[in-house]
């Protein structure tokens, strides 16, 4: 069964196509600049990548690209539209109407428009992609994938913001969490390589990146999660500031006559480790800044290092303990120093790293000695897979 996994966002638009009973990648590939002048950039598997500067003014033309790369007689992968089974989308909010993976249908896009007050930036994005989809491919199964829905087994006293109570009355202000679909294809990996039974284990995974999150992971369910009602909350990421005092937006509004949208973009744009140092909100810069003498770029990777620490420490509290500790994304994936670093706050714990297990790059393997009391391992996340395998569940079960 031949799936593909569409993540469109507001100006770009990701794709894969995959063989869900293989689960190999037949071919990869980024639309972005859609609405400027466009650029398709195609990777069959095992063939050249392919850059293409062609018009895309919307998303329906982005996707007819897409479809005509997939089936060109020279670079494509399939020989026609007919042999795609079905299409999985990820969207980013569900709110609390969806705690796992839908077919869509015209009821579906109702709630999922209605979670766009939630992520503004992100749910109108995907509604548009579905809605090319539908156009081009009729007839073809759509599903949607949400981040949140993993997180949907959160206990009320997890998820709830003390506030007043009617704000979550009427507008479902809560913790949703997200990177749901990381967080559960991680902590499955995790617990089937570290030997554990994934319905009696606790596994915290780290998922970090640009964006970055934290979750609590108690016999397969999620319990808690760094981020919150936005991917704001929680940890210092590459440009957003995670938790802070909410008075600071009050004293920066009023000291620097900034507006309360102006205030976000800081938060969300300017702030993190890029904030922090000055330099950028790439690891690797940071890295070379320090070792350069850089003092706010050691600093900022110091701060960003605490914070997941701190977190960790939570999520033991929280299952009473901790059988694994994964690390996934980019720099969770590939930055042995950061991994390092934030384990050695983990003594208390039981944590023994093993620095040449941990000399590894995007591989997934245990990174701990053999009588650490908690299993340590990286673990490459797949979100495109999870989404395809959630997409050919519901094939089977339409």
């Amino acid at each position: 069964m031949k799936i593909l996994v569409i993540n469109c966002g507001s100006s770009s638009l990701k794709y894969q196509l995959i063989d869900s009973e293989a689960e190999d990648v037949l071919a990869v590939g980024l639309c972005e600049r859609i609405g400027i002048d466009g650029r398709l950039v195609h990777t069959p598997n095992g063939g050249e990548k392919r850059v293409f500067e062609t018009p895309l003014p919307d998303h329906e033309a982005a996707v007819q690209a897409v479809l005509s790369a997939l089936t060109n007689g020279e670079y494509g992968v399939i020989d026609s539209l007919s042999q795609i089974d079905a299409v999985g989308h990820r969207v980013v909010h569900g709110g609390e109407r969806f705690t796992s993976s839908v077919v869509i249908d015209d009821a579906v896009i109702a709630a999922i428009r209605e979670c766009n007050d939630l992520a503004p930036l992100h749910n109108p994005a995907n509604l548009i992609g579905i809605d090319a989809c539908r156009k081009l491919m009729p007839g073809v199964l759509m599903a949607a994938v949400f981040d949140t829905a993993f997180h949907q087994t959160m206990p009320k006293k997890a998820y709830t913001y003390a506030l007043p109570y009617e704000y979550y009355d009427k507008y479902k202000l809560r913790r949703y969490g997200f990177h749901g679909t990381s967080h559960r294809y991680v902590s499955e990996r995790a617990a089937a390589i570290a030997g554990l039974n994934y319905k009696d284990s606790r596994i915290i995974v780290c998922h970090l990146g640009n964006g970055a999150s934290v979750c609590a992971v108690l016999n397969g369910n999620s319990v808690d999660t760094s981020m919150g009602l936005t991917p704001l909350e929680g940890l210092v990421m590459g440009t957003r500031s995670g938790d802070i005092d909410p008075a600071i937006l009050e004293f920066i509004a009023k000291k620097e006559g900034k507006t309360l949208e102006e205030i976000m973009n800081l938060l969300n744009k300017k702030s993190g480790v890029y904030g922090l140092s000055g330099v950028s909100s790439d690891f690797r810069d940071l890295e070379a800044a320090a070792g350069e003498g850089n003092v706010r770029a050691k600093e900022a990777t110091e701060v960003f290092v605490y914070r997941v620490a701190k977190y960790i420490g939570a999520y033991a509290a929280v299952m009473n303990g901790v059988d694994a500790i994964a690390f996934t994304a980019g720099l969770g994936e590939n930055d042995k120093k950061i991994r390092a670093q934030i384990c050695s706050y983990l003594g208390y714990l039981g944590v023994e790293l093993d620095g040449s297990r941990n000399d590894v790059r995007a591989k997934e393997t245990l990174i701990c000695t053999d009588t650490s009391k908690v299993k340590v391992l990286v673990v490459p996340t797949n979100e495109e897979l999870a989404i395809a395998r959630d997409t050919a569940a519901l094939v089977g079960q339409h």
